[in-house]
């Protein structure tokens, strides 16, 4: 045990003398400057009334209430789209002429809208706005009719509005697409710095000039690295999303016992990277290539469920799939850590299935396996001779 705790503890004080770990605060700060407004707003957008009749005036300014639209009045149509080729605008909504008079008597209108579709999440948010304006409208304009045609609310109602939705949000952080994918995002930064280190220092120990060190050593060394990466996570996933102002809900304690599983999958999978890699070069060379395949294979972005099966497999058996699931689920939905025990348990298990492999690597290399082989080999032959 003193042994345990000597190589512990000089590891400990050797990275707080070398803090380069900080470079993934820095990182995650970078990254998540672009996110800082919370949500996208004011996305401007020409609007080309060729009508120029209350109705049109009322449907700019059913436009203008949207946060996340900027309208522009342009007078031509012409100079619209040439803005919007020019990357100025991101849509163009041109308001037909007799667009009143058509819609008071009955007939179909229809209301072009160009928008720039380079920039998917604009334009999709643009998509939504307007088509929730454009129903609003319609609604508000056939309760008109049918009040006048002696329909009461009640039949109103019933007849526009049948069926009532309410949705629950659960994998949703509330304010925008930044802090849904800012569990993986993290999960991931915070798995991969940690095998980093971890591969790293168990190379580096078991090439000294001296020889390898004892296995007690080794581990005492690996533990070393776990209060800096505990410190990381109670940042990134406590501090910085209040910093920004994304929910979360989850406590300090909640954190370290979401986070510390985590770490000891990572570990056992640094030992199968070791035995994997050999040299400390390679880490970098292999590693820097997995970083965003592991973002992409957690979930966040796309789902689980709409992979291919084998996709699937390789998703389910990274540490960092299930950690994101258990984070997002504590943090974003409100669950308790009792709802996750699977998430724990499966984490844990890759770490015991990555470091036995890691061990038998190891094992086979150093000519162990076939040593006791031939040991089986000779007792059975002893057996059966006596």
């Amino acid at each position: 045990m003193k042994i345990f705790w000597s190589s512990f503890i000089k590891i400990f004080f050797y990275l707080l003398g070398r803090p380069m770990w900080l470079l993934l605060l820095l990182s995650v700060s970078l990254m998540s400057l672009v996110y800082i407004n919370g949500t996208i707003t004011n996305l401007p957008i020409a609007i080309v009334d060729q009508d120029h009749t209350p109705t049109s005036r009322g449907l700019i300014r059913s436009l203008e209430t949207s946060s996340k639209i900027d309208t522009i009045i342009y007078e031509s149509s012409l100079q619209a789209y040439d803005d919007i080729n020019n990357r100025k605008l991101f849509a163009v909504i041109t308001i037909p002429r007799d667009f009143e008079k058509r819609l008071i008597s009955g007939e179909e209108v229809t209301i072009p809208a160009y928008g720039d579709a380079s920039s998917r999440l604009a334009n999709g948010l643009i998509q939504v706005d307007i088509k929730g304006i454009y129903q609003q409208i319609l609604t508000e304009y056939n309760t008109k009719i049918m009040r006048n045609n002696g329909f009461s609310d009640k039949q109103i109602n019933i007849i526009l509005s049948p069926i009532k939705g309410q949705t629950e949000p659960l994998y949703n952080a509330g304010i925008s697409f930044a802090a849904i994918t800012f569990p993986g995002l993290l999960v991931m930064l915070l798995q991969h710095s940690f095998l980093i280190a971890s591969t790293r220092t168990n190379i580096t120990l078991n090439s000294l000039p001296q020889g390898k060190p004892p296995k007690i050593v080794v581990f005492g060394s690996l533990c070393g690295l776990l209060p800096i990466w505990l410190f990381l996570s109670i940042v990134l996933f406590g501090l910085w999303p209040w910093i920004l102002g994304y929910r979360q809900l989850a406590s300090i304690p909640e954190i370290l016992i979401m986070t510390f599983p985590l770490l000891l999958g990572a570990l056992g999978l640094s030992k199968l990277l070791t035995e994997c890699l050999r040299r400390t070069e390679m880490i970098y060379l292999t590693l820097a290539f997995l970083t965003t395949p592991v973002f992409y294979l957690s979930g966040t972005i796309w789902p689980i469920d709409a992979m291919p099966l084998w996709v699937q497999c390789v998703s389910y058996s990274l540490p960092s799939t299930w950690a994101t699931n258990m984070i997002a689920g504590v943090n974003q939905m409100g669950l308790s850590l009792s709802d996750n025990w699977l998430n724990i348990f499966m984490i844990l298990l890759l770490g015991v299935i990555y470091s036995s492999l890691g061990i038998f690597i190891s094992a086979l290399r150093e000519g162990k396996v076939r040593s006791i082989f031939r040991k089986m080999k000779t007792f059975r032959y002893l057996k059966m001779r006596s």
